[in-house]
């Protein structure tokens, strides 16, 4: 239901015109503020949230063309009505408070059932213009709270291009590195655990590598179970995504997780190569790779020891001349054969 009362400011160098303003205004059911010249009654304005001005013009200090003036160049104060009641009653008065964006102009003395219907209407249209914007406000923060879980879920750029109406996404990039790393022994481990005491212990591991894709400025692209996958290169290409990837390992590997006063075991393994990259889904959305790069580099996470980076040898030769290394040698690999693997386990001091 529309309220029926407001808080309105009576602004007026004359003190019976003050005061008989705001006794009839009380009768009414209105709460009243007084101000004697327009530099107190902009004071008054800054300070008190009012939804309605009653202003004077010819005042000292400040006249009343002065006080309109401010109020409606002001961004905070515009959208509060004011009505003029002044003794000026040429049409060029009324005309320029108009334009200035007056709400209404009366001449005194004025007619108390036409003030009231004047003060009644403004009022209503203040409450009206009030309600649509706190309802454009709830729309935007609606909006900023869908965009934010599509960006959880999608990086910015892919987001993008489907906001811009692209129904298939998919691209094809000659070169990204792709990580994978997982929890060593994790089955009997959830065996013990409680289901809450699961869910917080994924969350801070995989909280602590998202923190550190952020970091490298890379993508996470999805956790399975106690996996995790993230890929540098996309959907933007960059030259350092095998560097960049790398020094996230490194990181990763550092960060310390415990259950129950015992040490989790991550295992990490990398490989760098062409990936096909798209969205699939119409309702849910996921941002997925493909392609034997994908393959390979969870293969050299499965078959990785626990506590160790196993990267490909083609992951070596891109970072041999500014990382340390640990050659493991030639290993049977599920689905791709014997393959020369090589453990990452530093970074070379620069010279």
């Amino acid at each position: 239901m529309m309220r029926k009362h407001g808080h309105i400011l009576v602004v007026d160098d004359n003190r019976i015109n003050r005061l008989q303003l705001a006794r009839g205004l009380q009768l009414q059911g209105h709460t009243v503020a007084l101000a004697e010249n327009g530099r107190e009654a902009l004071e008054m304005i800054q300070a008190e949230s009012f939804e309605l001005v009653l202003l004077d013009i010819v005042m000292p200090e400040m006249d009343g063309y002065q006080v309109l003036e401010r109020i409606k160049h002001d961004n905070a104060l515009r959208g509060i009505p004011v009505i003029v009641i002044s003794a000026l009653d040429e049409m060029e008065s009324i005309v320029k408070c108009i334009e200035m964006g007056a709400e209404d102009y009366l001449s005194k003395p004025f007619d108390p059932v036409l003030l009231r219907a004047r003060i009644g209407a403004s009022l209503e249209k203040k409450w009206l213009r009030d309600q649509e914007q706190a309802y454009l406000k709830q729309l935007q923060i609606e909006r900023e709270m869908s965009e934010q879980l599509l960006l959880n879920i999608l990086p910015k750029a892919i987001a993008d291009r489907l906001k811009q109406g692209q129904s298939v996404v998919a691209d094809s990039f000659a070169e990204a590195t792709v990580l994978f790393a997982d929890i060593v022994g994790f089955t009997p481990l959830s065996a013990r655990m409680l289901p809450a005491e699961l869910v917080a212990l994924l969350t801070e591991v995989f909280s602590t590598f998202d923190q550190l894709a952020e970091k490298y400025d890379l993508e996470k692209i999805k956790t399975i179970g106690d996996a995790y996958m993230a890929v540098g290169g996309l959907p933007i290409p960059r030259t350092d995504h095998a560097e960049a990837i790398a020094d996230m390992a490194l990181d990763m590997q550092k960060a310390h997780f415990e259950v129950n006063g015992e040490p989790l075991h991550i295992r990490i393994g990398i490989h760098t190569g062409p990936v096909v990259a798209g969205v699939i889904g119409t309702r849910r959305f996921s941002y997925d790779l493909w392609g034997d790069t994908v393959n390979t580099a969870n293969r050299m996470q499965s078959h990785s020891p626990g506590d160790r980076i196993q990267i490909t040898a083609t992951m070596y030769e891109r970072l041999r001349d500014n990382y340390l290394f640990e050659e493991r040698g030639v290993i049977p690999v599920k689905g791709k054969g014997d393959m020369h693997t090589y453990f990452l386990v530093g970074k070379k001091s620069p010279r």
